[in-house]
């Protein structure tokens, strides 16, 4: 098979899906970032369950906008039975209404060799906020993350 060029391929950048809002936006920047960061000019969320926008409505999406070629990318660190039955299986079912576009389920981000650099940098920045510093990471701008605490005894 002859792969489309970059600006043909859509890619859907699955995470679970949550009942806080907070957590469904972070997805929402995820994908914006890796929009302006990538070749890839189409690119959609997808909630696996409990959210909008579902695989299928991302699928869609894709489609509707030029997709030639589907290229999921489960969100999650370790391949599990979501990785493993589940969004291949609602990725089948999405790329029903479209038979005549491809698709994959991409390895999630695991053992990538950034990703020891990257808890690196959270713990290093959380350790920094606990003592004070006034910058807040992307994540703990949506709870009140990063304080030491002490169990209480009694």
């Amino acid at each position: 098979m002859h792969l489309p060029t970059p600006d043909r391929i859509g890619v859907i950048v699955v995470d679970h899906g949550s009942r806080r809002a907070e957590a469904n936006q972070m997805l929402l920047d995820v994908v914006q970032m890796f929009q302006q960061r990538s070749g890839y000019s189409i690119v959609e969320p997808a909630h696996m369950e409990l959210a909008e926008p579902s695989i299928a409505t991302a699928f869609d999406h894709c489609v509707a906008r030029g997709a030639e070629m589907v290229v999921l990318h489960p969100y999650f660190l370790l391949p599990g039975k979501h990785w493993s039955e589940d969004i291949p299986a609602l990725a089948r079912q999405a790329a029903s209404k479209h038979p005549k576009i491809p698709f994959m389920v991409t390895a999630p981000l695991g053992l990538h060799p950034l990703m020891a650099e990257i808890m690196q940098q959270r713990i290093a920045r959380c350790l920094e906020r606990s003592q004070g510093h006034p910058d807040v990471c992307e994540v703990c701008q949506y709870v009140d993350a990063c304080s030491v605490q002490v169990s209480d005894p009694t």
